[in-house]
């Protein structure tokens, strides 16, 4: 495997370079669900509060609750790096933020959605369409020289998938932040 350097150079690191620079990831992934008050700056409070402690948040997504006055915000890091214990105490005292949970992968459904521009001229149109269908995706555009397709699920589908249609031309691919849910009747 061979990994690309710093930006714009075309110098390949090693595996033990990439160890020695902290590059590779071995904890536990980590999904937070922190409930928060829908107000101006809480976002900001709370994903510079781990910049600060030196993580590096994968992905992030915010949205509306059920309720209008609270919003949720989901964070996906790896806890290699830092303990996660800390970071989780010291969000849970940041004003406006009213429960944090570190949800258990193994019990929660995750999801992220994608959008993946693919050029499709001719017979490649209907091996793509094919590929689609699989992955259980749905073209929401199509234009003479390329198709827009959306996908839902995993992480892992959501790779599985780029892999297939990259030989194909990928343009350009767009991915929200893992939204996360528990199982069960458990508390929210």
């Amino acid at each position: 495997m061979s990994v690309v350097g710093e930006p714009g150079t075309k110098e390949l690191l090693s595996l033990e370079e990439l160890e020695a620079a902290g590059s590779v990831r071995t904890g536990r992934k980590h999904i937070l669900s922190i409930l928060v008050e829908n107000k101006p700056g809480v976002l900001t409070r709370v994903a510079g509060l781990f910049a600060r402690r030196g993580f590096n948040i994968d992905t992030l997504s915010v949205g509306p609750t059920d309720d209008p006055e609270l919003s949720r915000i989901t964070i996906t890091l790896d806890g290699a790096a830092h303990p996660i214990d800390q970071v989780t105490k010291q969000t849970h005292k940041l004003v406006n933020v009213l429960k944090i949970r570190d949800l258990e992968p193994g019990e929660t459904v995750a999801r992220e959605l994608a959008l993946f521009k693919v050029a499709a001229d001719g017979a490649a149109r209907t091996e793509i369409m094919q590929i689609c269908e699989i992955f259980r995706g749905k073209v929401v555009d199509v234009s003479k020289r390329a198709v827009i397709i959306e996908i839902t699920g995993t992480k892992d589908k959501l790779e599985a998938f780029e892999r297939m249609v990259r030989p194909f031309g990928l343009i350009e691919m767009m991915r929200t932040g893992e939204i996360a849910i528990s199982r069960g009747r458990g508390e929210t």
